[in-house]
């Protein structure tokens, strides 16, 4: 029976004596294929085989002789003595020979030979651990380093991903063939044997693939190619610095493949063997097909997203002022930091009529093109609205107005955007004249307010629902008093969330340059912001310059047109105004108080401003909205309005719930200064 066993079983048995020399072997045992019994038999099993961690091997022998307690499926890695070619992967158990006395007499080795089972085991967990490891992250070049990481060593001692260096930018991928002149961007390069080995090139290095070599040729016809390396290999001359690399790493085994992706060239995956006893073969090029197609899908995902994030910060740089503006009654300076995918914040300051100034920050929900250019489309419909001379409550009412309407359009479009439209916005309004601030808020925090004396307080006022919102309570707006020096803060929640106390503790040193104060807050929240958005917009307030204001109460009466018309040409010539504005500016004054009394109703009143512009305003009691007609040749009037649309550079009309309406015309004053930003003694 123990005949038989040793010649029919299909599976390797060999005996080993209590020396772990070898005293019997079937004909099976893989080592029999290359050499005679009378060459194995008697000698030590390490003598017969190169085994990998023989110690261990030994000491598992040596354990079952001991204990008795059998091993069962032990991978051990070896090769004939003195062979060559690629090691091969057995499957070992081992049990304890006793005779009928219970005398130890040796071991009984079963040895399986499982090399093909384990390469074909190693593949599928290289495909594996790529698809699970690589396209983690949207960055082209972590997407190479992610795939080197993958694949060695298991499937290559050096592996090398070149991409196209427009598809780093997130361009578009050329199409097949790639043109010689293509530069590609060394993106990754993994090796087993340690990163001091020498490089050709260095990781992110820029040029196009040498030609003719099998780089080349693969990115030409989009086809891999398995390749024997040595000594005479006749490409290599063309490639000197590789060639160099290539010699003193050993690499004697070389696959290339395209990283390609609907004809397309993303780039090149080249893949080495250096160990001697491991040669590639065309499973292995069916394997690195796999892992490049992987590998270009992630890349272009990669790069996709790149593109994207392009065009989002492109767009907000646009929309967001390089430097806010800053005039006689305002100082402000602003910190913004985007955040790594382009977020949808925004501020603003801009001149209202009436030597007033609106203050503006908000931001809408999401991330990307679709987040940027709804910021784009709310930051204009405020600048619109703002011209109306509509009050902060009754602005944000109709600006929400606007995002509903175009989260409605948004609705019927395809669903790529998960984000609903919703957004938020802090709204104030500085008027210098009457030394306070009217805020609004949809849901927005409030601003913080820092008064002369140091002190500092987050303002408590009403806030409205968040833009595009059908339900909740109406807008409201508070009215802030402000002395001379007082600096307001608006931001967005991404600032207060990483540390409430910040921006308290800073703003308590008012008598800082603004700016000064930005930076200060940044360097405070250190790292903490480094991918979110974070928008600071600070406003040191101004009374306006009480010498280059003038009011007067008028007379409901016909007469009241030359009394304005004196005073105005006495304050002008005061000002020191030029002949001609001053007379242009007479008969803007006529028209203004002509049409306030024949269309308005008492009290009549008439103010003049001058800053870089100088301002007529005439207010009155109705609300009525005047405008303009087009007089036919023969009408004797209505031509009012139409000579001060002429003769402006901008007119209009702002509503007071209190005080009826008030008319504005602007002219612009020749050779004005632009206003330098104060500075506090």
């Amino acid at each position: 029976m123990l005949e038989a066993l040793f010649h029919e079983s299909p599976t390797g048995l060999m005996v080993l004596d209590r020396e772990l020399r070898i005293l019997r072997i079937s004909a099976s045992t893989p080592v029999l294929r290359t050499a005679p019994p009378e060459e194995i038999i008697g000698r030590h099993f390490t003598e017969v085989y190169d085994i990998s961690g023989p110690g261990e091997v030994e000491a598992m022998l040596h354990g079952v002789l001991e204990r008795g307690a059998p091993i069962r499926g032990r991978l051990v890695g070896a090769r004939r003595k003195g062979a060559r070619g690629p090691e091969c992967q057995f499957r070992v158990s081992a049990s304890r020979l006793e005779d009928g006395q219970g005398k130890i007499l040796g071991v009984l080795a079963e040895i399986v030979d499982v090399t093909e089972r384990e390469k074909v085991r190693t593949r599928l967990r290289v495909l594996g651990s790529v698809r699970e490891r690589t396209g983690r992250t949207l960055d082209v070049v972590a997407t190479c380093e992610e795939l080197v990481q993958a694949v060695v060593p298991d499937l290559a001692d050096i592996a090398v991903v070149e991409v196209v260096d427009a598809v780093v930018r997130g361009e578009e991928p050329p199409p097949s063939p790639l043109g010689r002149d293509v530069p590609l961007r060394r993106a990754a390069v993994g090796r087993s044997g340690g990163e001091e080995q020498v490089q050709a090139h260095p990781v992110g290095d820029v040029r196009s693939l040498p030609f003719p070599t099998p780089y080349a040729q693969t990115l030409t016809d989009l086809k891999p190619r398995l390749v024997a390396l040595g000594p005479e290999t006749p490409w290599l001359a063309a490639v000197p610095p590789r060639a160099e690399v290539i010699r003193a790493s050993g690499a004697h085994s070389l696959i290339t493949t395209p990283l390609t992706l609907r004809g397309t060239v993303l780039g090149l995956l080249s893949l080495y063997r250096t160990d001697q006893a491991d040669v590639y073969d065309q499973r292995d090029v069916t394997l690195a097909v796999a892992v490049a197609a992987h590998t270009a899908l992630c890349i272009d995902n990669a790069r996709r997203y790149t593109r994207e994030h392009t065009i989002a910060l492109t767009i907000q740089r646009h929309l967001l002022l390089p430097q806010p503006a800053t005039g006689t009654t305002v100082e402000t300076a602003h910190l913004y930091v985007p955040s790594d995918v382009g977020g949808g914040g925004s501020f603003d300051t801009f001149a209202l009529s009436g030597g007033r100034t609106a203050l503006v920050v908000g931001e809408v929900a999401g991330q990307g093109i679709h987040a940027v250019t709804t910021m784009g489309q709310i930051r204009t419909a405020t600048h619109s609205l703002a011209a109306l001379g509509l009050e902060p409550d009754e602005l944000l009412a109709r600006l929400n107005d606007t995002a509903i309407s175009l989260a409605q359009e948004r609705a019927v479009l395809p669903p790529d955007d998960p984000m609903p439209l919703t957004g938020s916005c802090a709204y104030a309004v500085y008027d210098p004249l009457a030394q306070t601030c009217t805020i609004a808020l949809a849901g927005h925090p409030p601003p913080v307010i820092a008064h002369p004396d140091g002190s500092t307080e987050i303002l408590h006022l009403p806030s409205g629902p968040p833009l595009g919102s059908t339900e909740g309570p109406p807008f409201a707006a508070g009215k802030v008093p402000l002395t001379d020096g007082s600096v307001l803060a608006f931001y967005n929640p991404s600032l207060l969330s990483q540390s409430a106390d910040v921006l308290p503790r800073v703003l308590a040193h008012t008598d800082r340059p603004l700016q000064d104060l930005c930076d200060d807050v940044l360097y405070r929240l250190g790292n903490d912001i480094r991918h979110s958005e974070v928008i600071l917009l600070l406003a040191r307030t101004h009374p306006f310059p009480a010498d280059q204001v003038a009011a007067w109460p008028l007379d409901y009466h016909p007469e009241a047109v030359a009394t304005a018309r004196a005073h105005t040409q006495q304050q002008l010539t005061h000002w020191g105004v030029d002949e001609e504005t001053t007379y242009t500016t007479e008969l803007i004054v006529s028209e203004l108080i002509t049409n306030a009394i024949r269309y308005g109703a008492p009290p009549v009143h008439l103010r003049l401003i001058k800053d870089r512009t100088l301002t007529c305003e005439v207010r009155d009691s109705n609300s009525l909205a005047p405008r303009v007609r087009h007089a036919k040749t023969v009408d004797e009037g209505g031509r009012g309005l139409s000579i001060i649309a002429q003769l402006t550079q901008n007119w209009g009309v702002r509503y007071s719930p209190l005080d009826g309406k008030t008319v504005w015309a602007e002219q612009t004053l020749p050779h004005a200064p632009l206003p330098c930003p104060l500075q506090r003694p």
